[in-house]
């Protein structure tokens, strides 16, 4: 099982790195940054958006946040925010919520089972909490390191990503 402690510190590490990834990112043109590139969600633009729509469906199942308002389905993740700055603010936005919500998290937040219909997989799931919070925080960090290997590819330099050199 994970502890609160835990989830802040993935909290602030998602934020490190997406600070990370959309300074990069920013120096594409958009033209670039929506390129598709064979990617699972095709480019860097939609990646990114991706990875925002599941921190938010996760988080509307664990607080009751507003579920993401511009896609309904994993398909529409990817295409759901075409203006890059719109993106970029609402993903800064976010982060301080996963932020805020990983701060008053207690343990006791974390036990139990929690249920829902996956859209993925067709049918009602459910499963620890404890496992859900790692698995929001593990695709985070999955889609992000996609995004990491479009960026280098482009010949562009992220921040470091590994937990013991991120800022205090």
């Amino acid at each position: 099982m994970i502890t609160p402690e835990y989830t802040r510190l993935m909290a602030r590490y998602n934020r490190w790195q997406n600070q990370s990834l959309y300074a990069a990112a920013n120096r594409l043109p958009d033209t670039e940054r929506k390129r598709e590139r064979g990617a699972f969600f095709g480019s860097i633009h939609g990646t990114l958006r991706h990875v925002l729509f599941g921190d938010m469906i996760w988080m509307h199942r664990f607080t009751g946040t507003t579920a993401p308002p511009s896609a309904k389905t994993i398909a529409e993740s990817a295409t759901a925010i075409p203006d890059w700055a719109d993106l970029e603010k609402q993903r800064g936005a976010f982060d301080k919520v996963i932020i805020g919500w990983a701060d008053a998290l207690r343990p006791a937040d974390l036990e139990g089972e929690l249920g829902w219909f996956s859209q993925a997989v067709g049918r009602q799931i459910s499963k620890p909490r404890w496992l859900l919070v790692t698995q929001m925080f593990n695709h985070q960090t999955h889609h992000r390191g996609q995004v990491h290997c479009l960026l280098t590819q482009n010949h562009l330099k992220m921040a470091d990503t590994d937990l013991p050199f991120m800022p205090d």
